[in-house]
Protein backbone atom coordinates (compact mmCIF):
# COMPACT_ATOMS: atom_id res chain seq x y z
CA UNK A 1 0.00 0.00 0.00
CA UNK A 2 3.13 2.35 0.68
CA UNK A 3 4.57 2.03 -2.90
CA UNK A 4 1.41 2.75 -4.44
CA UNK A 5 -0.08 5.69 -2.20
CA UNK A 6 3.92 7.15 -2.91
CA UNK A 7 4.30 6.38 -6.26
CA UNK A 8 0.58 7.91 -7.49
CA UNK A 9 1.36 10.36 -5.62
CA UNK A 10 4.92 10.97 -7.26
CA UNK A 11 3.91 10.62 -10.84
CA UNK A 12 0.79 12.58 -10.25
CA UNK A 13 3.21 15.49 -9.43
CA UNK A 14 5.47 15.02 -12.25
CA UNK A 15 3.14 14.34 -14.96
CA UNK A 16 0.88 17.16 -13.43
CA UNK A 17 -2.13 17.05 -15.68
CA UNK A 18 -4.28 19.72 -14.07
CA UNK A 19 -1.24 22.25 -15.70
CA UNK A 20 -1.88 19.97 -18.72
CA UNK A 21 -5.69 21.71 -19.04
CA UNK A 22 -5.46 25.03 -20.45
CA UNK A 23 -2.98 23.46 -22.92
CA UNK A 24 -5.54 20.33 -23.86
CA UNK A 25 -8.57 23.24 -23.94
CA UNK A 26 -6.53 25.17 -26.73
CA UNK A 27 -5.86 21.55 -28.78
CA UNK A 28 -9.15 20.41 -28.54
CA UNK A 29 -10.98 24.00 -29.85
CA UNK A 30 -13.78 22.98 -32.09
CA UNK A 31 -13.71 19.32 -31.21
CA UNK A 32 -16.97 17.93 -30.30
CA UNK A 33 -17.77 16.32 -27.19
CA UNK A 34 -17.61 12.83 -27.78
CA UNK A 35 -14.43 13.80 -29.66
CA UNK A 36 -12.85 15.69 -26.67
CA UNK A 37 -13.05 12.10 -24.29
CA UNK A 38 -11.96 9.96 -27.14
CA UNK A 39 -8.78 12.53 -27.30
CA UNK A 40 -8.54 12.25 -23.79
CA UNK A 41 -8.89 8.09 -23.66
CA UNK A 42 -6.83 7.71 -26.01
CA UNK A 43 -4.16 10.16 -24.39
CA UNK A 44 -4.30 8.31 -21.36
CA UNK A 45 -3.72 4.86 -22.41
CA UNK A 46 -0.68 5.97 -24.22
CA UNK A 47 0.60 7.42 -20.78
CA UNK A 48 -0.22 4.41 -19.13
CA UNK A 49 1.61 2.42 -21.49
CA UNK A 50 4.77 4.73 -21.37
CA UNK A 51 4.99 4.21 -17.72
CA UNK A 52 4.88 0.88 -18.12
CA UNK A 53 7.22 0.21 -21.05
CA UNK A 54 9.67 2.65 -18.83
CA UNK A 55 9.37 0.65 -15.66
CA UNK A 56 9.78 -2.64 -16.81
CA UNK A 57 12.55 -1.74 -19.50
CA UNK A 58 14.42 0.90 -18.75
CA UNK A 59 16.44 -1.19 -16.23
CA UNK A 60 17.61 -2.59 -19.66
CA UNK A 61 18.63 0.72 -20.97
CA UNK A 62 20.80 1.30 -18.15
CA UNK A 63 22.82 -1.81 -18.40
CA UNK A 64 22.95 -1.47 -22.26
CA UNK A 65 24.64 1.94 -22.01
CA UNK A 66 26.05 1.53 -18.31
CA UNK A 67 24.60 4.02 -16.79
CA UNK A 68 24.60 3.76 -13.20
CA UNK A 69 21.34 4.35 -10.83
CA UNK A 70 23.71 6.79 -8.88
CA UNK A 71 23.81 9.02 -12.24
CA UNK A 72 20.18 8.24 -13.25
CA UNK A 73 19.13 9.79 -9.70
CA UNK A 74 20.99 12.48 -10.33
CA UNK A 75 20.00 13.36 -13.89
CA UNK A 76 16.32 12.82 -13.19
CA UNK A 77 16.12 14.38 -10.24
CA UNK A 78 17.74 17.88 -11.77
CA UNK A 79 14.90 17.08 -14.22
CA UNK A 80 12.23 16.95 -12.25
CA UNK A 81 13.44 19.97 -9.64
CA UNK A 82 13.63 21.82 -12.96
CA UNK A 83 10.26 21.04 -14.30
CA UNK A 84 9.03 22.07 -10.77
CA UNK A 85 10.56 25.30 -11.06
CA UNK A 86 8.51 24.98 -14.39
CA UNK A 87 4.91 24.92 -12.73
CA UNK A 88 5.83 27.27 -9.43
CA UNK A 89 6.90 30.31 -12.24
CA UNK A 90 3.93 29.09 -14.51
CA UNK A 91 5.57 28.72 -17.41
CA UNK A 92 3.26 25.46 -18.56
CA UNK A 93 3.67 25.61 -22.37
CA UNK A 94 7.52 25.45 -21.85
CA UNK A 95 7.42 23.11 -19.37
CA UNK A 96 5.66 20.71 -21.75
CA UNK A 97 8.02 21.89 -24.91
CA UNK A 98 5.19 23.29 -26.68
CA UNK A 99 6.20 26.69 -28.78
CA UNK A 100 5.11 28.54 -31.29
CA UNK A 101 6.70 26.78 -33.99
CA UNK A 102 4.95 23.32 -32.31
CA UNK A 103 1.86 25.08 -31.85
CA UNK A 104 1.73 25.71 -35.33
CA UNK A 105 2.77 21.88 -36.27
CA UNK A 106 -0.10 21.17 -33.84
CA UNK A 107 -2.94 22.62 -35.58
CA UNK A 108 -2.43 20.74 -38.62
CA UNK A 109 -1.97 17.32 -37.49
CA UNK A 110 -5.50 15.60 -37.01
CA UNK A 111 -4.07 13.18 -34.01
CA UNK A 112 -3.09 14.73 -30.97
CA UNK A 113 -3.27 12.16 -28.33
CA UNK A 114 0.06 10.23 -28.49
CA UNK A 115 1.93 13.61 -29.26
CA UNK A 116 2.30 15.89 -27.66
CA UNK A 117 -0.35 14.82 -25.34
CA UNK A 118 0.41 11.62 -23.91
CA UNK A 119 4.46 12.98 -24.85
CA UNK A 120 6.16 15.09 -23.78
CA UNK A 121 3.33 17.20 -22.33
CA UNK A 122 2.58 14.08 -19.50
CA UNK A 123 4.99 11.30 -20.06
CA UNK A 124 8.14 13.03 -20.59
CA UNK A 125 11.65 12.66 -19.14
CA UNK A 126 11.01 13.54 -15.25
CA UNK A 127 8.47 10.67 -15.13
CA UNK A 128 10.42 7.61 -17.03
CA UNK A 129 13.59 8.49 -15.41
CA UNK A 130 11.36 8.33 -11.80
CA UNK A 131 9.96 5.31 -12.74
CA UNK A 132 13.55 3.64 -14.22
CA UNK A 133 14.95 5.08 -10.80
CA UNK A 134 12.64 3.54 -8.44
CA UNK A 135 12.22 0.05 -9.64
CA UNK A 136 15.79 -0.18 -9.06
CA UNK A 137 15.61 1.17 -5.81
CA UNK A 138 13.12 -1.57 -4.78
CA UNK A 139 15.45 -4.48 -6.67
CA UNK A 140 18.24 -3.07 -4.28
CA UNK A 141 16.53 -3.21 -1.56
CA UNK A 142 14.52 -6.57 -1.52
CA UNK A 143 17.32 -7.90 -4.05
CA UNK A 144 14.49 -9.38 -5.68
CA UNK A 145 11.09 -7.34 -6.68
CA UNK A 146 7.91 -9.30 -5.15
CA UNK A 147 4.72 -10.11 -7.12
CA UNK A 148 3.07 -8.07 -4.32
CA UNK A 149 5.78 -4.46 -4.93
CA UNK A 150 5.06 -4.75 -8.99
CA UNK A 151 1.26 -4.89 -8.54
CA UNK A 152 1.37 -2.08 -6.28
CA UNK A 153 3.27 -0.35 -8.70
CA UNK A 154 1.34 -1.13 -11.81
CA UNK A 155 -1.96 0.03 -9.76
CA UNK A 156 -0.56 3.35 -9.24
CA UNK A 157 0.25 3.41 -12.70
CA UNK A 158 -3.13 2.75 -13.57
CA UNK A 159 -4.30 4.78 -11.04
CA UNK A 160 -3.01 8.07 -11.93
CA UNK A 161 -4.05 6.98 -16.05
CA UNK A 162 -7.51 7.05 -14.98
CA UNK A 163 -7.32 10.27 -12.62
CA UNK A 164 -5.51 11.41 -16.34
CA UNK A 165 -8.96 10.56 -18.56
CA UNK A 166 -10.86 12.11 -15.94
CA UNK A 167 -9.39 15.53 -15.56
CA UNK A 168 -8.75 15.64 -19.50
CA UNK A 169 -12.23 14.33 -20.17
CA UNK A 170 -13.39 17.45 -17.91
CA UNK A 171 -10.81 19.84 -18.55
CA UNK A 172 -13.21 22.83 -20.14
CA UNK A 173 -15.45 22.02 -17.75
CA UNK A 174 -12.61 22.60 -14.85
CA UNK A 175 -11.00 25.56 -16.82
CA UNK A 176 -14.45 27.22 -16.83
CA UNK A 177 -14.91 26.61 -13.11
CA UNK A 178 -11.14 26.95 -12.08
CA UNK A 179 -10.27 30.01 -14.46
CA UNK A 180 -6.86 30.48 -14.92
CA UNK A 181 -5.72 31.83 -11.30
CA UNK A 182 -7.07 28.43 -9.72
CA UNK A 183 -5.07 26.51 -12.39
CA UNK A 184 -2.04 28.39 -11.56
CA UNK A 185 -2.41 28.38 -7.75
CA UNK A 186 -3.31 24.25 -7.67
CA UNK A 187 -0.19 23.86 -10.34
CA UNK A 188 2.40 25.67 -8.15
CA UNK A 189 1.38 23.45 -5.20
CA UNK A 190 1.96 20.34 -7.52
CA UNK A 191 5.63 22.34 -9.01
CA UNK A 192 6.99 22.46 -4.76
CA UNK A 193 5.86 18.89 -4.71
CA UNK A 194 7.89 17.93 -7.67
CA UNK A 195 10.95 20.02 -6.60
CA UNK A 196 10.31 18.41 -3.29
CA UNK A 197 10.98 14.84 -5.35
CA UNK A 198 13.49 15.92 -7.51
CA UNK A 199 15.36 17.09 -4.52
CA UNK A 200 15.26 14.23 -2.64
CA UNK A 201 16.41 11.74 -6.08
CA UNK A 202 19.43 14.18 -5.61
CA UNK A 203 20.00 13.68 -2.25
CA UNK A 204 19.92 9.79 -2.03
CA UNK A 205 22.56 9.54 -5.15
CA UNK A 206 24.98 11.82 -3.31
CA UNK A 207 24.47 10.04 -0.04
CA UNK A 208 24.60 6.70 -2.66
CA UNK A 209 28.23 8.25 -3.37
CA UNK A 210 29.07 9.36 0.32
CA UNK A 211 28.53 5.75 1.73
CA UNK A 212 30.98 4.00 -1.42
CA UNK A 213 34.01 6.53 -0.54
Amino acid sequence: MDIFIYLAVALFSVLNPIGTIPIFVGLTQGYTKNERSSVALTASINVCIILLISFFVGQYVLTFFGITITALRIAGGIIITNSGFSLLNGKFSKNKGINKKVEKEIQERQHIALTPLAMPMLAGPGSISLLIAYYKELETTDNAITTVEILSAVGAMLAVALLIFIILRSAHYLANILGSSGIVAISRIIGFLTIAIGIQYIISAILSIVRGI
